[in-house]
């Protein structure tokens, strides 16, 4: 409410008058109560700090960062050092990780390969990252998906 008013129930026209009494104006604040919410208040100002709540809102959101490793069901064991390398890494500054084996063609026959390296993955990860849910299938990937650990 603006100054000298008392909160109350009052008519349009009446709140109308003592909005211009004020030099303010008459702002709707929640419309579906019964009877409807208004404010005497200086609309400019309103919206101003309507835009600074949401900028603040907006700044204390966490930005989930996903980046994601591709193996073949093949992959040598220094492709695998490499990758999981690049793994800790990703997981040390906060990012999850999304660890996938893509099955290309008749590679789909071994899917136990893909399942035995993404399990050795995440047991190399288990210092660093907590695992959502064990490899499944999906299509022509086999997926995982680790979280950074709380620090």
């Amino acid at each position: 409410m603006g100054e000298n008013v008392e909160v109350g129930v009052y008519s349009l026209k009446a709140a109308l008058v003592m909005a211009q009494d004020q030099d303010l104006d008459l702002v709707e604040i929640s419309p579906k109560a019964v009877p409807p919410v208004a404010k005497i208040v200086d609309y400019k100002k309103f919206l101003y700090d309507q835009k600074k709540k949401q900028k603040e809102l907006k700044s204390k959101q966490i930005k989930v960062i996903v980046k994601e490793i591709r193996f073949g069901p093949n992959t040598d064991d220094h492709d695998f050092e490499f990758k999981l390398n690049h793994a800790k890494k990703f997981l040390e500054e906060g990012s999850k990780v999304k660890a996938y084996v893509f099955f290309k063609g008749r590679t789909i026959v071994f899917k136990d390969r893909g399942e035995l390296l993404l399990l050795k993955f995440i047991s190399e990860l288990e210092e660093f990252g907590l695992v959502e849910e064990l490899p499944k299938l999906m299509g022509k990937k086999m997926t995982v998906m680790i979280n950074p650990k709380k620090k």
